[in-house]
Formats: C-alpha cells, structure tokens, sequence
C-alpha cells in the first residue's frame, strides 16, 4: 500500500491552471490528469479565486491603508527622534553635575 505524498502549489502554479480552463478552454479532466489534482480541488480553487477577485479591483482601501501606515510611521519615527533628543539632554546634564560634584 503506498502512500502518496501531498503536493503544495503556488497561487501562481494555481492561478495557471485556472487560466489554462477559464482561458484556453482547457478540460478539467486534462488539468487535473496533466497537474496530478483532484476535480474537487480544481473547483475549490476556482471559487475562492472567484471569491477573492474582487480584492484586485478594490484598490482604494490598500491605497488608504498605506497611506495610513506611512503617516504613522513618520510619527513614530519623529517621536524616537524626540526621546533620543531628551535622553542625550538628561545624560548631558547628568555628567556635568557630577563633574560640579566632583565624581568625575
């Protein structure tokens, strides 16, 4: 009894075959002979891409969301900047008032 052994694909590998059907009118059975896949997997494929196309149009939101990521990360980054800014501040002050001192 032999076991067989489950094959990963790529979205791209997946995306291929897809075309291959929806495209060039390629038979399922061929497909999925010629790929090594079940029917079933074929046409679950077929309906998340199907599912999740939409996603390739809807460019707005992504857009607005880079966006958003951008701005915050320039005020985190201007917020870092500031604490470095008052911790050289406080370390400066800190050596000076031990060399007053004379612990230095």
């Amino acid at each position: 009894m032999s076991k067989r052994q489950r094959r990963s694909h790529s979205a791209q590998d997946k995306i291929k075959i897809l075309r291959l059907h929806l495209l060039e009118q390629q038979p399922i059975s061929e497909l999925c002979e010629e790929h090594g896949i079940h029917p079933t997997l074929f046409y679950k494929w077929q309906k998340e891409f199907f599912e999740n196309g939409a996603v390739v149009f809807d460019r707005q939101p992504h857009s607005r969301l880079v966006v958003d990521y951008q701005k915050q990360l320039t005020a985190l980054q201007a917020k870092l900047q500031r604490k470095a800014e008052v911790l050289s501040e406080v370390t400066e002050e800190m050596v000076r008032l031990k060399k007053e001192l004379g612990e230095i």
